[in-house]
């Protein structure tokens, strides 16, 4: 039996009524919750059939479920464990007979998407992100059970989101199908209406269980709340903390309400932390009270003082990559495995400028998220797509890409043959010279162009042929931030400066692609041996021995796009995700420049030196 401390008692001795567990980083929340279901079915006397345990993925379900097992393994029934979309979609199953076959993939949603889009004769550079946006904002139309006809999208305009979304659900429909986010709603309204399918299901499940309760949206939030009525045995576990998936509709706002809806519910607080040592802990804390919406808590380490918390400031990022790799060696060569070690940027696009180095010092790593390859960037694939016409591609396709960026006013219905040639471009506008002038710039740049270095080509393309220019119009009409572009295309510089000739450099991107795909999210499990580079959000819930955090910068952490006092405060809790990842080790990083910028040090730095060394 192990022991446990006064928070976990209260938690897995409570039998009726809500009860709200505040569980802080590597509290033992997931053992207090089994050792709760089995204190209830031992010691309570409640059937396993009548407790409910709701989890967020299905590999939290498995290991909750698995770790039950473990416990109980001679127990005949079990409790039901499940996401809450297995869960709802098991519901609208037994009422409507839905089965696999109606569940709408994400594959097809994309495509859907991009039909309607491409429908509306809507034309963007960056298509797949316009798509990818344009799905989140209708999951989080659902999840935040918002009107359709009072939201305004920042993806596209208001009118054309909003036809999109109702053609989008037309299409749906139509074919029988739903998506995940429909499982949700779908559920609310059958739970609404039918009052007698609700009152079995309250029958059947008297004691719910909710996991990560933070990452919790409304409209889940709301059928969990019927489900667990009249009686309303609802134990919520979770960290208003850890809030970090905005994105999706998750807020601590949701947790901070559970006292209001439940007067009566019973607290406790998951308050030791058996993970980190103290430093970490106590630095971590100090940070995240700089919260307002929040609860009040107070926590410890089960571990005394080590080593404290390292804070760097570092002139680049190239010295920063070389700090990180020394110290990676030194951790190693001191009998820390690399699979103890983690690298946890803010964003996965931030990852790229260090995965090409790990091989000149010989460290096995794995990528946990997709890290984006920036030569996959529309705004990268133009610059290349230049460099391919200069050495002599004379393609359709491509110059139909690259023909008016910058603007030339070249109608795409004179590109008419499979390959360009210049002299008939120039002949086919006869009647406009001031067209055909351009044709004969665009000839003469690529022959300048092709006897430029990399380096030099990259800001020829951005200066002298005009593409910061035609940039910069474009982030006005998609609302984008003409940095972020630009900074795309100083990475690409920086990459081409170290070497001499196109065929070099291409050669270097096709290797640097094999090595990104060779330590993708995919091949995951041949890479445990290896150092993990993941980003803040994927590495909520697990640990390592070392920790590093880079580029803790104003613009990086918190994230440029963080305006709003409740969008600092979720990037805050990100950090502090961050932070308490470690175990042993954390270093934490400043950059001076990123790439051409002057980067000024995060506040959660200030926040932080006080008291840190």
């Amino acid at each position: 039996m192990p022991h446990f401390n006064e928070g976990q008692l209260k938690a897995i001795h409570h039998i009726n009524g809500p009860m709200l567990a505040l569980a802080g980083p590597g509290s033992g929340k997931t053992t207090a919750m089994v050792h709760r279901i089995k204190y209830l079915i031992e010691e309570a006397g409640i059937s396993p059939n009548s407790i409910l345990v709701i989890t967020f993925t299905r590999a939290a379900a498995r290991e909750m479920e698995g770790r039950f097992i473990s416990l109980m393994s001679t127990i005949t029934h079990r409790p039901t464990f499940g996401t809450f979309h297995s869960v709802f979609f098991y519901i609208l199953k037994v009422a409507y007979g839905y089965n696999s076959g109606n569940i709408f993939t994400e594959e097809e949603k994309y495509n859907l998407i991009r039909e309607l889009i491409r429908n509306k004769e809507l034309e963007y550079d960056d298509e797949d992100d316009v798509i990818s946006d344009i799905i989140g904002e209708i999951s989080l139309i659902k999840g935040e059970m918002i009107n359709v006809d009072n939201y305004y999208s920042s993806s596209v305009g208001e009118e054309v989101f909003r036809d999109i979304y109702r053609e989008y659900h037309n299409t749906v429909v139509s074919r029988g199908k739903i998506d995940f986010d429909d499982m949700m709603v779908y559920c609310y309204e059958l739970l609404s209406a039918r009052k007698d399918i609700l009152k079995s299901l309250q029958t059947r499940y008297k004691y719910i269980l909710v996991d990560e309760f933070q990452d919790i949206n409304r409209i889940q939030y709301e059928i969990t709340k019927m489900l667990a009525a009249p009686e309303n045995n609802l134990f919520a576990v979770g960290d208003d903390d850890q809030s970090i998936y905005g994105f999706r509709g998750a807020k601590p706002e949701i947790m901070l309400k559970f006292r209001e809806d439940y007067p009566d519910v019973n607290m406790t607080l998951l308050d030791i932390n058996y993970r980190c040592n103290r430093n970490i802990v106590e630095s971590a804390a100090r940070l995240i009270g700089n919260n307002t919406t929040r609860y009040d808590k107070k926590l410890v380490s089960a571990y005394d003082y080590e080593e404290p918390v390292h804070i760097h400031r570092l002139n680049s990022r190239t010295e920063e990559n070389t700090h990180i790799l020394q110290k990676i060696i030194e951790y190693k060569n001191m009998g820390i495995p690399y699979n103890e070690m983690s690298i946890i940027y803010r964003t996965n696009a931030q990852a790229g400028s260090l995965v090409h180095r790990f091989s000149e010092y010989n460290i096995p790593f794995y990528i946990r998220d997709k890290v984006p390859c920036i030569y996959d960037h529309f705004v990268v694939r133009t610059v290349m797509d230049y460099i391919e016409a200069a050495l002599g591609n004379r393609e359709r396709s491509l110059f139909l890409r690259i023909i008016n960026k910058p603007n030339r006013y070249i109608s795409r219905e004179i590109l008419n043959e499979d390959t360009v040639s210049f002299d008939k471009l120039i002949g086919k506008y006869t009647d406009k010279d001031w067209i055909a002038d351009r044709i004969e710039q665009l000839s003469y740049d690529l022959e300048l162009l092709s006897r430029l270095k990399p380096y030099a080509a990259v800001n020829f393309i951005r200066k002298s042929i005009g593409y910061d220019a035609y940039l910069d119009e474009y982030a006005k009409y998609r609302h984008l931030s003409v940095e972020d572009l630009y900074e795309l295309l100083d990475e690409l510089a920086e990459s081409a400066k170290q070497y001499n000739t196109h065929e070099e450099w291409f050669i270097g991107i096709a290797a640097y692609r094999e090595e990104l795909i060779a330590h993708s999210r995919s091949n995951v499990e041949q890479q445990r041996d290896g150092v993990a580079v993941t980003t803040m959000h994927s590495a909520k819930g697990l640990e390592y021995d070392v920790v590093f955090i880079p580029e803790v910068n104003e613009g990086l952490a918190p994230y440029k796009k963080a305006i709003l006092p409740e969008d600092i405060e979720e990037e805050r809790r990100m950090f502090y995700v961050a932070m308490t990842r470690a175990r042993h080790h954390l270093h934490i990083y400043d950059v001076k420049k990123y790439f051409n910028r002057e980067l000024e040090t995060s506040r959660f730095l200030e926040e932080l030196k006080k008291e840190v060394c």
